[in-house]
């Protein structure tokens, strides 16, 4: 499967990121004006198939460049899932010098297998949450 890693919102287009995240149990009912928001203030990366020219995974870092990076909004396409694609897209992140070092944090209930692979462990009985409400 021949597939190329996009960096920056400028390069993706909207309503397929949107499409993206209505599949997620996180921003299914996130507002368009906040997606959009989201991606202007973040570091937005997706994964595009070359044969279907099509996005099927996205995800976004917030971060200070100094101390830590929230990654955030990783999703793959439902019917792409599983072939490689939120490795690779991690991985890219992962690889890219301005993150390298800091302290990475996310928030995920089903993906730990993912993340494992790059070196995130669960932490008990730390890490708080305040759930937005739109």
């Amino acid at each position: 499967m021949q597939y190329r890693i996009i960096d920056g919102a400028e390069n993706l287009k909207i309503n397929d990121v949107v499409r993206l995240l209505k599949m997620t149990y996180w921003a299914e009912n996130r507002p368009l004006e906040n997606i959009e928001k989201s991606m202007r203030n973040s570091a937005c990366y997706g994964i595009y198939l070359d044969v279907e020219e099509k996005l099927v995974g996205f995800a976004r870092v917030i971060s200070d460049y100094a101390t830590t990076y929230y990654l955030c909004d990783v999703i793959v396409d439902t019917a792409y899932q599983h072939m490689g694609l939120g490795t690779a897209l991690v991985s890219h992140i992962e690889a890219l010098p301005e993150y390298k070092g800091l302290r990475g944090v996310l928030i995920t209930r089903d993906a730990h297998g993912l993340y494992d692979k790059f070196g995130y462990k669960v932490l008990n009985n730390r890490a708080m949450v305040k759930e937005s409400k739109y």
